[in-house]
């Protein structure tokens, strides 16, 4: 995620950065004007005697007060999935850090201690991955046997909160704590399973295919037919006009495609790596 202060917006107007929505759609600017300029001349030289063009340009600005309402719902759902991701995110770290503390306090068992420094962190990190696809790094620390069962789970944040809970009952077996202290911690394990949910969810519902299809399509249209209502009224400045239409509203588009999925690597999605590694310095301080 790109950090930025937001009080020097004079000084951001002329960055570009990766995810910049004009050097992204520079090449399609250039194919939309001289797309343009052919458009506009032939209706200047040659249909400039039908009048069914001279009123269009009323049509074309009813027709783009109900785009702006389209896109207004698309870009406040995308940010909606962005906003809950990073919830989630921050749920996860003050669960992690609760869990930390509940067993620092209630057990003075140096192995309990260890495992359970162990695997918090390690659960963060494989549902890190399991969010990205990516191919699992050596996380923590895992013994062998651990290690081999790790990676044959399908669900790998599973399998580490299998671990913890089998932990929990280990220890509620032999008295090294409560059936209340039991409980607590069985609420923050509990609480992990809800937060993978959530951004499973978050990751694997996109927006509906034929709604954003519509959209795309509508978009185009607009765009590539926009000489038909405004040459009569700007003649070649109709070119300027059209370019920049299409990049206000492509850019939005864009923007909005970026941050649905907040858990992947684009410029503006959320900071998984350096969220899982302070969740990792967090409980290795609480459990040292």
């Amino acid at each position: 995620m790109i950090k930025y202060n937001p009080k020097l917006w004079f000084t951001q107007i002329f960055k570009l950065p990766k995810s910049d929505t004009l050097r992204i759609l520079f090449p399609e600017m250039l194919l939309l004007a001289l797309f343009t300029t052919a458009l506009t001349y032939l209706e200047l030289n040659y249909l400039e005697d039908l009048h069914i063009f001279k009123d269009a340009i009323a049509v074309y600005s009813l027709i783009g007060f109900v785009l702006s309402l389209l896109l207004v719902f698309r870009t406040n759902t995308a940010y909606d999935r962005w906003w809950e991701g990073r919830k989630k995110w921050g749920e996860l770290v003050n669960n992690t850090r609760t869990l930390a503390i509940k067993v620092r306090s209630t057990t003075q068992n140096k192995e309990t201690i260890s495992f359970f420094n162990r695997m918090i962190s390690n659960y963060v990190f494989a549902l890190k991955w399991h969010l990205r696809d990516e191919d699992e790094e050596l996380i923590v620390e895992l013994t062998p046997g651990e290690k081999e069962n790790f990676y044959a789970a399908s669900h790998k944040p599973s399998y580490i909160s299998q671990l913890m809970y089998n932990k929990l009952r280990h220890m509620k077996n032999e008295e090294d704590i409560s059936d209340i202290e039991y409980l607590a911690m069985d609420t923050n394990l509990n609480t992990f399973s809800n937060i993978t949910g959530a951004c499973e969810r978050i990751k694997n519902t996109p927006m509906p295919y034929s709604y954003n299809l519509f959209l795309k399509k509508f978009i185009f249209i607009y765009v590539v037919t926009l000489p038909i209502g405004f040459v009569s009224s700007f003649g070649y400045g109709t070119i300027l006009i059209a370019v920049f239409i299409f990049y206000i509203l492509v850019s939005i588009e864009l923007l909005a495609e970026e941050i649905e999925d907040p858990f992947g690597f684009d410029d503006n999605d959320l900071p998984l790596d350096e969220i899982s590694t302070k969740i990792k310095a967090n409980v290795g301080d609480i459990l040292k």
